[in-house]
């Protein structure tokens, strides 16, 4: 019995010694890994559907991270449930940097807030913003509503009974819209999609009576091309390329500022420091080269580049402003 129990204490150093090897090794390769990343093709995800800001914004930056890393980047659209499809693709993908996501801020943040959904705002990590885009309130050509007073008036006097289609139902476009119910006594009809293609569709077809949708470049090109008319703009300030169409405060509801979606890439939760810092430096020269500025629209690249510590602030703002309202 003495010597079994002697032996115990040399049994439990030397597994010590061994775990701590085992542990030291993995470090190191990982260590390793890291430094040579990317050393294999990225799998980017969307959590929306094709056609839209999102797919325009993943595509664009993919291919110059791409042509930068000399990796392939391959897109793939995973829309549904708001966005989670995607985000859950992504964190299931693996913390090395070979799975990423791009990231529809409030949306990807407020999801987790009303529901079970697969991951929560721990589960990943900003890397950077790519694109803001404010957003619009528009009606189709030869609506009954001549402006936005006429159809928050009618909204007002008749509440649930005009319908507007919104990207989702917990991107900003749907906070904001049951604020201004819950604030000012504007209550609108709320109908889901799935990403602008489909509220084209709907809005055209005459299946809603409007849309609050990204002042995206299919929607200015809507606009222009006279399917849309613009009745109200999201920003505090109105937009130099929507310079006729008033904001949401000036037309008398000052708090409605919020309806800015922003695009950026996300990975999991626990990815190499590392591997975050290659990712957020080829986001932020990529952001410099004119094509990639004009493909994505100069109206909406940043100003200032917002790189993971920036944006893990806006989400953390969202979290604050939207939190309450969507755990009531």
């Amino acid at each position: 019995m003495r010597s079994r129990r002697s032996s115990l204490p040399v049994l439990a150093a030397a597994s010590a010694v061994l775990l701590t090897a085992c542990v030291a090794e993995r470090d190191e390769e990982e260590g390793a890994a890291a430094q040579d990343y990317p050393a294999d093709d990225i799998t980017l995800y969307v959590p929306y559907a094709p056609g839209g800001p999102t797919d325009l914004a993943a595509r664009t930056v993919g291919d110059c991270l791409a042509a930068d890393f000399g990796r392939t980047v391959v897109v793939e659209n995973r829309e549904g449930a708001s966005g989670s499809l995607g985000m859950q693709a992504m964190i299931q993908g693996g913390a090395d940097g070979y799975s990423l996501s791009l990231i529809a801020v409030p949306a990807s943040a407020t999801n987790p807030l009303q529901e079970e959904v697969g991951y929560t705002n721990d589960d990943y990590v900003p890397i950077a913003a790519v694109t803001e885009i404010p957003s619009v309130l528009a009606v189709g050509q030869g609506s009954r509503f001549a402006d936005a007073r006429a159809l928050l008036a009618e909204a007002e006097q008749n509440p649930g009974r005009v319908t507007v289609g919104v990207p989702g139902a917990t991107t900003s476009q749907a906070m904001e819209l049951r604020r201004l119910a819950e604030e000012y006594g504007v209550e609108l009809s709320l109908v889901p999609f799935t990403g602008n293609a489909e509220m084209t569709t709907a809005l055209l077809g005459g299946n809603v009576d409007a849309v609050f949708i990204n002042a995206s470049q299919d929607v200015l090109q809507n606009i222009e091309a006279g399917s849309f008319v613009p009745l109200a703009i999201s920003p505090e300030e109105r937009v130099d390329y929507l310079p006729e169409v008033p904001t949401l405060a000036e037309l008398g509801y000052p708090e409605l500022t919020n309806s800015v979606s922003v695009f950026g890439l996300a990975a999991p939760a626990g990815t190499p420091d590392e591997v975050l810092q290659t990712l957020e430096d080829g986001v932020a020269a990529c952001l410099e080269q004119p094509e990639v500025v004009e493909a994505l629209g100069d109206q909406y690249v940043p100003d200032e580049f917002i790189g993971r510590e920036e944006f893990r602030a806006r989400i953390d703002e969202i979290v604050e402003v939207y939190g309450p309202l969507l755990q009531e």
